[in-house]
C-alpha cells in the first residue's frame, strides 16, 4: 500500500486506471462530445449505457474478489472518495459482490455522523462549512468503528438531511461472529477515524469521477465539473439545497478534497471509476437552466468569481451536449440513479 502525501495532478492523470479509462472511451467513440453526441444521434446511445454499466459493475465484482482473497485478515472495508463520486451505489454493489463471494457484512455510512446544521460554523456570506473532517464527530466514530471490530455493541446517530439535525433515536449495531465491517464515507480515510484500528485489517476502496472526456475545444472536462454536477441535481432533488446553493458553496468542497481526500488516491487497495460517459445528457436535462441563472446571479459578484468560473464551465459543457429528455432509459441499477432519483438501491430512490 502506498503512503500518502501531496500529489501532482500529472501523477494522477499517468495512473493505469486513467489510462485504461481513456482508452475505454476512444475505443467506443465517447472521448469526445461530439462522439458523445454521434451516439444519440445515430442510435448507439442504449447500447453505450449498457455497456458502460456492465464495465462499472465488472470492476466492482473485480475489486469484491480481491478483499475475498485476502481472507480473514479484512475486519473492515473503506470506500471513501470525493464528493459525489458515487460512493452510496458503490458500497451497496460491493456489498451484494461480497455475500456473493460468501462473505457476511455489516454496512455503516459515516454521512450519519455530521453535527446537527445549527452547530457547523458559517462564513462572512453565511455559508456553511460541513466539507472538511471537523463537520464530522470523529470521535464517535472512531469509538463506534473500534467497539463494532471488537464485537461490542455500538450506538449509531441517525442524520436527517432534510431538517439538518440527528434524529432523538439511535441504531443499535453489532457484528456477528465472522461478519466485517464495511464504512462508506467522504472522509473515511482520515486518521482519526480508523486511529487504533491496524491497516492490516483494512481493504481501502477510493472512487472517483475518471471523466476522459473532451470539449469542443480539445480540453478535457475537470473530474470536479462531473461530480458538482451530480450534486446539484442531488441537492435540489433530495436535500433541500437549490443548485445555485450548490455551485456557491463549491470552493469549499475542492478546498477540503485537496487536502483530506486527493492525497489518499494512492493510500488504497483499489481505485473504482465512477464516470459514466453517458451522464452529461441527463444533466443537461435537470440542470441547464439553473446553470444559466448561476451564471447571472454570480456574475461581477464580489466573493462569487470561483462561483461563476465553475457555473460558466459547466453550461458550456452543457451547451455542447445534446439533451436526454426522456431519462426512463437509465436503468435503476445505474450509478446515476443516485443523483437523479429512481435508483434500486439509493433510499432517494
Amino acid at each position: 500500500m502506498a503512503t500518502a502525501g501531496t500529489l501532482r495532478w500529472e501523477e494522477i492523470y499517468q495512473m493505469e486506471i486513467v489510462t485504461k479509462a481513456r482508452r475505454w472511451n476512444q475505443m467506443r467513440d465517447v472521448d469526445t462530445i461530439e462522439g458523445l453526441n454521434r451516439r444519440m444521434r445515430y442510435g448507439g446511445f442504449l447500447g453505450l449505457i449498457r455497456d458502460v454499466d456492465r464495465e462499472y459493475d465488472e470492476s466492482i465484482r473485480g475489486t469484491a474478489r480481491q478483499v475475498v482473497e485476502r481472507g480473514d485478515t479484512v475486519r473492515m472495508v473503506i470506500v471513501a472518495g470525493p464528493s459525489s463520486s458515487g460512493k452510496t451505489t458503490t458500497t451497496i454493489k460491493l456489498c451484494q459482490a461480497l455475500r456473493e463471494g460468501g462473505m457476511a457484512l455489516q454496512m455503516l455510512a459515516l454521512d450519519n455522523y455530521f453535527w446537527n446544521l445549527e452547530d457547523q460554523p458559517r462564513d462572512a456570506l453565511g455559508d456553511y462549512n460541513f466539507e472538511t473532517p471537523d463537520a464530522l464527530d470523529r470521535e464517535t466514530i472512531n469509538r463506534n468503528l473500534t467497539d463494532l471490530i471488537a464485537g461490542r455493541q455500538a450506538s449509531i446517530p441517525i442524520y436527517n438531511f432534510k431538517t439538518g439535525k440527528r434524529e432523538k433515536e439511535r441504531k443499535k449495531m453489532k457484528l456477528g461472529a465472522g461478519e466485517i465491517l464495511v464504512v462508506e464515507g467522504l472522509h473515511a480515510f482520515h486518521s482519526d477515524m480508523t486511529r487504533g484500528i491496524p491497516k492490516s485489517a483494512q481493504f481501502r476502496i477510493y472512487i472517483e469521477t475518471i471523466c476522459q472526456l473532451k470539449d469542443s475545444h480539445g480540453d478535457l472536462i475537470p473530474w470536479t465539473d462531473i461530480r458538482i454536477l451530480r450534486r446539484m441535481v442531488r441537492d435540489s432533488l433530495h436535500r433541500n439545497y437549490t443548485p445555485v446553493k450548490t455551485v456557491g458553496h463549491w470552493h469549499y468542497v475542492r478546498a477540503a478534497e485537496k487536502a483530506h481526500i486527493v492525497p489518499f488516491i494512492k493510500d488504497t487497495d483499489m481505485v473504482v471509476n465512477g464516470y459514466l460517459p453517458y451522464e452529461l445528457p441527463v444533466h443537461k436535462k435537470y440542470l441547464y437552466e439553473s446553470l444559466k441563472e448561476a451564471v447571472e446571479q454570480f456574475r461581477n459578484v464580489a466573493g462569487r468569481e470561483d462561483a461563476f468560473q465553475r457555473a460558466s464551465r459547466c453550461l458550456g459543457h452543457l451547451d455542447q451536449v445534446r439533451i436526454l429528455d426522456d431519462d426512463s432509459v437509465i436503468p435503476a441499477t445505474s450509478l446515476l440513479r443516485e443523483f437523479i432519483g429512481g435508483s434500486a438501491y439509493d433510499p432517494h430512490g
